[in-house]
């Protein structure tokens, strides 16, 4: 193999070597890329949701989650933006070795080239005319000829690689400053991304402090509710056992019956016109928490007439726990319908009522509610038992 042919192969080698590498790296960049993209897409998804979340009714739980996913999503972006802060830093470390090793290459290179053409030029343009004209011997001649061409291709060789050092040393100067702007760029974002984790760990320190303290309030509402069940159905026990006792002297024949009767079923008047708030039964809150019903909350505007679903006589009007102010209606039979959360009484007590008769005004007695009546019926079982009974299906389906 010819001089000239080796250093051609060498240089092919050495740019080949130096590409290879600086194309795994910028995959490798591309790939984090990547990922930080896709990562930034979830995220935008869960923000979407928190602010759909904040329009709309919803579990607690789920905005607590959605908090802690994007949490979760900052936090990966971070642990990327770190790992690619690290591998730009060492391909930044790599290329600045680089460019290093290739000026002092090119440094030689053309110290190498310029005593060359000092040589060229000492001794004068037709120094090889004379080399070959100043032979002995025809075999003298060949052997300086040879020397001369591997000499020129070496000469050749020279110019070329330092042509390639120089576009070589202009490439990894332009490859440098790009890694220095992409490391620049990286720790900015690395640095948006860490306060923006901070400040979703605190909103998440916040939540964990929201939620406990609506936990608690939950928890002291759901013990005032039952608070006020109990009075109630003490209350209405207390007023059975009277009605009773004092039916029990009376003659069969003049004890009173229920003003609610079993035709009524489904038939009976709404006692305020308006939509259900919460039904009878169990129920979901928005904090995940199980709370029941005896009754159902009828939605009114403030002051609105409450009308007696049917006739009977006012057993009791004042305060009643978390229902407010409210009245108690004895239908005879064991029979009794319930309304609280009034804003006022149109009624006192022992006065008797007519069907449709306004009893009270719709007020305000939970502030987690807006105006609406509180209503329920107690059926008696003819056993001195007046379980709460769903009311809405007494009352007739058009309002």
């Amino acid at each position: 193999m010819s001089v000239g042919r080796r250093w051609m192969l060498l240089a092919s080698v050495i740019l080949v070597a130096h590409a290879a590498p600086v194309r795994a790296q910028d995959a490798r960049i591309r790939a984090q890329r990547d990922t930080l993209e896709r990562i930034r897409r979830e995220r935008e998804e869960l923000e979407k949701r928190a602010l759909d979340l904040q329009t709309s009714v919803h579990d607690l739980n789920e905005e607590v989650t959605n908090l802690d996913r994007r949490a979760d999503a900052t936090a990966r972006i971070v642990k990327t933006l770190e790992s690619q802060l690290v591998a730009i830093t060492a391909e930044v470390d790599d290329a600045s070795a680089k460019v290093t090793h290739t000026e002092t290459e090119l440094a030689a290179k053309k110290t190498s080239l310029h005593r060359r053409l000092a040589d060229i030029y000492k001794r004068g343009a037709l120094y090889s005319t004379e080399a070959m004209l100043s032979a002995r011997s025809f075999g003298e001649l060949v052997a300086r000829y040879k020397y001369l061409h591997l000499l020129a291709l070496r000469d050749r060789s020279l110019v070329n690689r330092v042509e390639q050092l120089r576009d070589q040393v202009t490439r990894d100067h332009d490859r440098l400053v790009t890694l220095q702007n992409v490391l620049v760029e990286n720790r900015g974002d690395k640095q948006r991304e860490e306060e923006r984790l901070r400040a979703l760990e605190r909103e998440q320190q916040s939540s964990l402090a929201r939620t406990k303290q609506q936990a608690k309030q939950t928890e002291d509402r759901l013990a005032k509710l039952k608070k006020t069940e109990a009075q109630l159905t003490g209350a209405i026990a207390s007023l059975e056992a009277e009605r009773r006792k004092a039916e029990s002297a009376r003659p069969a024949t003049a004890r009173a019956a229920s003003t609610i009767k079993t035709s009524d079923y489904g038939k009976l008047d709404w006692p305020v016109d308006g939509s259900l708030l919460y039904t009878f039964g169990k129920a979901q809150t928005a904090s995940n928490t199980t709370i029941r019903w005896n009754g159902v909350g009828i939605k009114a505007p403030a002051n609105t007439g409450v009308r007696s679903v049917a006739a009977g006589k006012v057993v009791s009007v004042g305060q009643l726990g978390t229902y407010g102010l409210t009245v108690i209606v004895d239908h005879g039979g064991g029979d009794y319908s319930i309304y609280g959360s009034l804003s006022r009484s149109d009624v006192k007590q022992a006065q008797t009522v007519a069907k449709g008769q306004v009893i009270g005004g719709v007020g305000i007695s939970d502030p987690d509610y807006p105006p609406h009546l509180h209503f329920e019926i107690r059926h008696g079982g003819g056993d001195g038992r007046t379980p709460a009974v769903d009311p809405a299906v007494w009352l007739r389906d058009q309002r």
